[in-house]
């Protein structure tokens, strides 16, 4: 278990942070923001997370998809080096990606099929959780990008609940939208 006394360590100071596995990356490195963009969704859905008191099943949802991403910041944070370690790495694993899946099928099974793409909006609830699939959506190409450079691993499993995680939140948008009736639909050249 995580153990903080301290808020300060000051080790940051010279633009550096620590990697779960004791080794030091600028905070401009594509893992340390690969992480960091992460953290910035999970915000987004805590921020969504005020408007859905009255979906309690969606909240609870949502909850559990917060601690997975804390998972995730662990398992970028601890890179695959190959060397042995004394504890094991928390990974993402295929459970919490088959998971995601079957609650993203759950919430689109009431949904009328998009006869346009959607404008961001609508209700509170929807509005946060559309600037949280954003948000993921920029931390997948993140941890694309990270995983494409030679010694920098990205585990499949978490790739791909990143995928579907910003594919849930599209899904959870028109759900907390009353059920897709308040989705805001783009209309092509409306404004010319």
């Amino acid at each position: 278990m995580v153990k903080l006394n301290k808020i300060y360590t000051r080790t940051g100071d010279d633009g550096t942070t620590a990697l779960v596995t004791g080794p030091r990356r600028l905070k401009h490195d594509l893992r340390v923001d690969a992480y960091g963009t992460i953290d910035e969704t999970n915000s987004a859905i805590g921020i969504a997370r005020l408007h859905t008191g009255e979906m309690p099943e969606l909240d609870a949802m949502l909850m559990r998809i917060q601690n997975d991403l804390f998972d995730l910041g662990a398992d970028l944070a601890a890179p695959e080096t190959g060397e042995v370690l004394s504890y094991e790495p928390l990974r993402v694993i295929e459970a919490q990606v088959d998971r995601i899946e079957k609650e993203i099928d759950q919430l689109n099974a009431d949904l009328d099929p998009l006869k346009s793409f959607i404008l961001p909006g609508g209700t509170p609830a929807a509005a946060y959780l559309h600037l949280a699939r954003t948000t993921s959506r920029r931390a997948e190409r993140i941890m694309v990008e990270l995983s494409r450079f030679d010694g920098e691993e990205v585990g499949e499993p978490a790739l791909k609940y990143v995928n579907r995680l910003s594919d849930f939140l599209f899904v959870a948008a028109r759900h907390a939208n009353d059920g897709g009736k308040a989705d805001i639909l783009w209309v092509p050249g409306k404004n010319r």
